[in-house]
């Protein structure tokens, strides 16, 4: 067996084990935060008008320095207490892309000026992109995730080592609809991490391609790779040759959809809003790619 096959399997496995412990960790905080809070709480605290439920969206976001895929159990609690819409997505395309790690990979890996850009960026683009959804009404192609009846239990909190159990099979009942599509997903992203030398990237969205950034964008996305882990590497694009652009467009393409946070989206969301996500993901990507080396 080849080393390439080898380092795939490797990769398959640390990612799979990675997303199911994340997963099942974050689910089970989050059912804790409902039963402890109260699910009226916590829609009104994520309500407000037409800028203030994606704002709040983003702030959790940015306090919640989850990969891709582990902002899907917190964004299935949301849904699940019927948070705005808008702060949901706010939420889910923030939370990779926008928390205080990142911001400072960004700012010692190309300076100051290019994480004020990037922050500026996905920002803006993210509060656009998510009111654009509540206008459209997105909302409708949201898909009822079946969950425990502990999970619907109103009850009054009744201390840590009571509610731990119900909390836990919540948790479960998030994730048993989603461990198929993670292992398609997995399985996929992980080929893909593997097989694809950085060579070929350099190549197909070096300086000489006028595509170069959405090229660079939609390659991302197969890629599962942790937005503190793929800066260094897109470090390493560059210095090999990649604009700084294209860099940051596969940055952002790969933190905020990769292949096996769209499979697991496709449990929770209808065809047409996970590629309505996916396009969405593309416009920031390439919106970052094409703005964030003026800030250079």
């Amino acid at each position: 067996m080849s080393d390439k096959w080898i380092e795939t399997i490797k990769t398959f496995g640390t990612i799979a084990i990675e997303l199911t412990v994340l997963f099942l960790a974050v689910a089970f905080l989050v059912a804790l935060l409902q039963r402890r809070l109260g699910e009226e709480r916590l829609q009104r605290w994520m309500g407000g008008g037409t800028f203030t439920a994606p704002l709040k969206g983003i702030v959790l976001g940015a306090v919640t320095p989850f990969c891709s895929c582990s902002t899907l159990p917190m964004l299935m609690g949301m849904l699940k207490v019927g948070v705005p819409f808008t702060g949901a997505a706010a939420f889910l395309i923030a939370s990779p892309l926008l928390d205080p790690i990142v911001f400072g990979v960004v700012w010692i890996l190309f300076g100051w000026k290019i994480m004020i850009g990037y922050s500026i960026v996905t920002f803006v683009v993210t509060i656009i992109i998510s009111l654009i959804w509540g206008k459209m009404g997105m909302e409708r192609f949201v898909r009822r995730v079946k969950v425990s009846a502990e999970g619907h239990d109103t009850s009054p909190w009744q201390g840590l080592r009571t509610e731990a159990g119900p909390a836990w099979h919540q948790a479960k009942s998030f994730f048993k609809p989603l461990i198929i599509p993670m292992v398609v997903g997995v399985s996929v992203g992980a080929f893909i991490y593997g097989v694809v030398p950085q060579s070929f990237l350099v190549s197909v969205a070096g300086p000489g391609n006028l595509l170069a950034v959405p090229i660079a964008a939609l390659i991302g996305i197969p890629l599962y790779v942790r937005t503190e882990s793929i800066l260094p590497i897109g470090l390493a694009l560059s210095s090999a040759g990649m604009g700084l652009g294209p860099v940051f467009a596969l940055v952002i393409g790969g933190a905020g959809a990769s292949i096996p946070e769209v499979t697991m989206l496709s449990a929770i969301f209808k065809p047409r809003l996970v590629a309505t996500f996916v396009a969405s993901v593309l416009l920031v990507a390439v919106a970052g790619g094409v703005i964030i080396p003026l800030f250079a």
